[in-house]
């Protein structure tokens, strides 16, 4: 098996010299540029694994350089380096598609990371099974967009900043760029923000060493350290509290942490994904979330399209979903066309999560052959949901089932005010049949 070629560019005669006896100990020959055009020709005269370029040459800019890789007929992984404090410039170059960034000085311990994750990729690349099609249901042209937006990520490390409603599939999403990319390996560590304790953040992320703080009877190993080699997903990032964004910009910027009560920083090799419900556009505009980290999770972002944007895949949904509920594929309950079709004209405040919660209810209701739309008991009167971040319901008001109940009962006393108590042409208004009509009309105790 032949070594593996990389390219480096720089105009430092010490960085070059640096970066040679580096990859030439790690099994890797090399290829120097001082300037642009010496770079393009040797990318004409033989094919390379990798490249390392600084992006201030004295004849261009090695965003240029990152351009013309990733367009090329056999694009390879293009690292950055990147001077201290110039974050701007190595976001915008991962943005053009570059695979990461190294800050001079060089840390030559982050370096060999960068390097190995980049050759690995390389390696895995031809062979590595993308097809994301049987985990990420559905057809649709959202669909179908999601999965090859997560086919191009996974060849980088970029911070991803992953957003849509409640019950989406961040998630999933995350978990698959993490599946497709080098480090599927290695561990993929999520969690909640917003279910931590203020007080618990920074050792929940960075670590604690014994007798920091009164009770660190130990010490603990945080979630970057947890993830390390691997992916760190942060769901629900908006709850961050503002100590914490600014140590968590800290450990993106330098991929070094500082456990609590530990004297030095420890080299932390993490790719971050993030997500949350809320709009983090609009957070930052009224100055309850940093611009500038903001900008440093969100060098590429991914929408997740609610489930009423893509009603073409609720056939496919369901069916899914009722062989996962029934444990096997073969005894799953039929569904008509009726209630397939009563689902795709619901609009889903819940999404996926909420059909879930419907069709295992209905499984439990059914007569044992065929689920019909009686069976799904669906909310009546559900508007859209609006786009500002609680979705137009207060939670200090009451749970979000009281706020659908309440919806629900407004919209029945509505149709029967507006029918003169009429229980059949009401039930007709709401485009329920009289069974589902009766059935509400108990469960809201409205059937005196």
């Amino acid at each position: 098996m032949k070594n593996p070629f990389a390219l480096i560019v720089d105009d430092e005669p010490d960085i070059i010299e640096l970066l040679e006896i580096t990859l030439t100990r790690m099994g890797i020959e090399t290829r120097s540029a001082g300037t642009l055009g010496q770079a393009k020709k040797l990318l004409q005269e033989r094919t390379f694994d990798l490249c390392l370029t600084d992006l201030r040459l004295p004849d261009g800019d090695g965003l240029e350089l990152v351009e013309l890789i990733q367009t090329s007929r056999t694009p390879f992984p293009i690292a950055v380096i990147t001077a201290h404090g110039n974050m701007d410039t190595a976001i915008t170059a991962m943005k053009k598609g570059a695979f990461d960034f190294v800050s001079k000085p060089v840390d030559l311990l982050t370096l060999r990371q960068l390097v190995g994750n980049a050759l690995k990729f390389a390696e895995q690349a031809p062979r590595k099974d993308r097809r994301t099609r049987h985990t990420l249901l559905g057809d649709s042209l959202a669909m179908r967009g999601i999965r090859s937006k997560i086919t191009k990520l996974a060849r980088s490390q970029a911070p991803v900043y992953i957003h849509g409603e409640s019950g989406a599939g961040k998630e999933l999403v995350a978990r698959l760029i993490h599946q497709q990319s080098t480090r599927s390996d290695k561990p993929f560590v999520a969690i909640n923000c917003g279910a931590i304790p203020h007080e618990l953040m920074e050792s929940e992320f960075f670590g604690h060493k014994k007798g920091s703080f009164t009770g660190a009877i130990g010490d603990k190993k945080g979630l970057f350290q947890a993830a390390d080699g691997g992916t760190l997903f942060l769901d629900e990032i908006a709850d961050l509290p503002a100590s914490l964004q600014v140590k968590l910009l800290r450990a993106i910027q330098e991929k070094k942490i500082r456990p609590v009560g530990e004297q030095q920083e420890i080299p932390v090799d993490v790719r971050l994904l993030s997500a949350t419900h809320r709009n983090l556009a609009e957070m930052v505009q009224n100055g309850s979330f940093r611009q500038d980290l903001f900008y440093r999770i969100n060098v590429i972002d991914l929408d997740v399209p609610p489930l009423r944007e893509r009603i073409d895949d609720i056939p496919v949904l369901v069916d899914h979903i009722l062989s996962k509920l029934s444990g096997q594929p073969e005894s799953k309950p039929a569904i008509s066309p009726a209630a397939i079709a009563a689902l795709q004209r619901y609009r889903f405040p819940g999404n996926i999560r909420e059909l879930e919660n419907i069709l295992e209810r209905a499984l439990a209701l059914y007569d044992g052959k065929c689920i019909e739309e009686d069976d799904l008991n669906l909310p009546v009167g559900i508007p859209v949901p609006n786009p500002a971040p609680e979705h137009g319901y207060d939670p200090c008001q009451g749970s979000l089932e009281d706020y659908l109940e309440a919806i629900e009962r407004k919209a029945i006393l509505q149709a029967l005010k507006e029918n003169k108590w009429n229980k059949t042409a009401a039930a007709k208004q709401l485009g329920l049949s009289f069974r589902s009509f009766r059935y509400r009309l108990k469960k809201l105790d409205l059937d005196n």
